[in-house]
């Protein structure tokens, strides 16, 4: 398995963890406050160290004054505003996020309320349980891989499940991941989720290599995951549809999805 010294000197307790958010956003008005509401007291009740850094694409619609107005609740130490001159891709804001990162681990997630941070403590103890270098939510199973160990005061997930699509847009999801798992065979039950759990010196190996954009970029990351030797869990999660603003899924993302299938297929 390739793992470089850094990251097998990081495993630890959790109370020498701390855990960086890295949030892109783009007219994120409305969910920001709510969304980095439910970080912090996540984090708070489990008494983890944390940080979010808030990478926003120049929104016209004030997302940035809000995140201002944040900080001076939670402060400039938690919450971290780094934005960029416009729209520049998906990958890139979690490049320029992590040049701010001061956590050893860093958890990437949307801004829109689609991701719920109760989620967060399952994927930390998955990867405290068996070392995981990465740990992904999953629209599509039932039950944590590798299985989850059970205590006294905490009950295993409930199954993975998806609110708020219509039938063509989960018919679409689903035929993704059925693509990409037939022809990459990656072992992962959901590539193309974007809640996920990363040491951060592998997400600084794989994020270098991977040359996608848009939709295909997450199933890459997962794909040169694994070849890169690196561990990876799944947590089920529910995932809710934005609450407010608009999906940002085309016709020509799927059609650069399935290009993206093959490129990998032949490439990695």
């Amino acid at each position: 398995m390739h793992r470089t010294a850094d990251v097998e000197n990081m495993a630890g307790s959790s109370s020498s963890n701390t855990y960086s958010v890295i949030l892109p956003t783009f007219n994120e008005r409305k969910n920001l406050p709510i969304i980095v509401w439910l970080l912090a007291r996540t984090f708070e009740t489990h008494s983890l160290s944390w940080e979010i850094i808030i990478v926003d694409d120049n929104s016209p619609d004030g997302t940035q004054e809000v995140a201002l107005q944040l900080q001076r609740v939670y402060g400039e130490d938690k919450l971290v505003l780094k934005p960029r001159s416009g729209k520049l891709g998906l990958g890139t804001a979690y490049i320029h996020g992590l040049d701010f990162c001061t956590g050893n681990f860093v958890i990437i997630m949307d801004a829109d309320f689609s991701h719920h941070p109760k989620f967060i403590p399952q994927f930390i103890r998955l990867q405290k349980a068996y070392d995981l270098d990465i740990v992904t939510g999953t629209r599509y199973r039932s039950k944590p891989s590798p299985s989850l160990p059970s205590t006294p005061s905490s009950a295993q997930p409930t199954a993975g499940a998806v609110y708020g699509w219509d039938l063509k847009r989960k018919l679409v999801s689903r035929g993704a991941n059925f693509l990409a798992d037939t022809v990459l065979n990656p072992g992962v039950s959901d590539l193309t989720g974007s809640f996920r759990l990363y040491r951060k010196e592998v997400l600084k190996h794989i994020i270098t290599q991977t040359q996608s954009r848009g939709y295909v970029f997450q199933m890459e990351m997962m794909v040169r995951a694994r070849a890169s030797g690196y561990t990876v869990g799944e947590i089920p999660i529910t995932f809710v549809d934005r609450i407010y603003g608009e999906s940002k899924l085309g016709a020509d993302e799927v059609v650069s999805y399935a290009k993206g299938v093959w490129a990998l297929f032949v490439g990695v």
